[in-house]
């Protein structure tokens, strides 16, 4: 389980008493964030996990739910064959490890869930998340937001993976990390994330060789830049309508 892996740093996070959770007082949350609510609820902590850290395993038991604070998860799927599939990106503000909500509390991790960089995130068990849902309707409405947002990062790095020509796959994922982690800058929209080619070629399912002469040729064509592992799309609506 999580608190196991090395590379945890954890602190107790106890709620003040104006955050105290009162699951006696319906609509206790309604004009909290889920952040908040996370934070205040019984057994919750802060959790600082080390870039390229294992937050959790497939088959760990899934008792505890996450949400990020800051820095970026990669969720992937492991296959019997050892094939190992990005399944999501997740940034700040992103719930994962909802699992245990969904299938009961002895259900197991389904995901590998890695620190794509340095995370800090809320955590709380599951037993204490479900207790609040089930005392007020306004917990539930933020997971549920949570979830959706969640579920539309699966969906769009499905989407990515689907394309069979590895350079649209690689300008896919590029675009679809400018939405998530792009800042505005000079040149255009940097990621804001050290991405080495390895891990662009763990993320969509390639070989770093093959991404290292990708974004050289991309690079060449003047659409990207990189400098000390990040990455510049310097018109993103070019790269796009290039490989549409």
């Amino acid at each position: 389980m999580a608190g196991a892996v090395s590379g945890f740093s954890r602190y107790s996070s106890k709620p003040s008493s104006q955050e105290e959770v009162s699951l006696t007082n319906p609509l206790k949350h309604q004009n909290k964030t889920l952040l908040e609510v996370i934070r205040g609820l019984d057994g919750a902590n802060t959790e600082i996990v080390n870039r390229a850290k294992t937050i959790f395993f497939p088959g760990d038991p899934a008792e505890r739910v996450y949400l990020i604070r800051r820095g970026a998860v990669k969720l992937s799927r492991v296959y019997e064959s050892g094939e190992e599939i990005t399944v999501a990106m997740l940034r700040e503000n992103s719930l994962f490890g909802v699992l245990s909500l969904l299938t009961g509390h002895r259900s197991d991790r389904f995901y590998h869930a890695v620190a794509f960089t340095r995370v800090e995130m809320c955590t709380a068990p599951a037993a204490s998340v479900k207790n609040a849902m089930e005392a007020d309707s306004s917990v539930g409405m933020l997971l549920l937001q949570g979830l959706s947002s969640r579920i539309l990062q699966t969906e769009t790095m499905i989407e990515t993976l689907t394309h069979r020509d590895m350079s649209s796959r690689l300008v896919s994922f590029l675009l679809v990390l400018c939405r998530d982690f792009g800042v505005p800058s000079e040149q255009g929209i940097t990621i804001d994330l050290r991405l080495s080619h390895q891990s662009i070629a763990e993320a969509i399912g390639s070989t770093r060789v093959t991404i290292t002469r990708l974004l050289g040729d991309l690079k060449s064509s003047g659409l990207v830049n990189i400098d000390r592992k990040k990455i510049t799309v310097l018109d993103p609506i070019a790269l796009a309508k290039r490989f549409n």
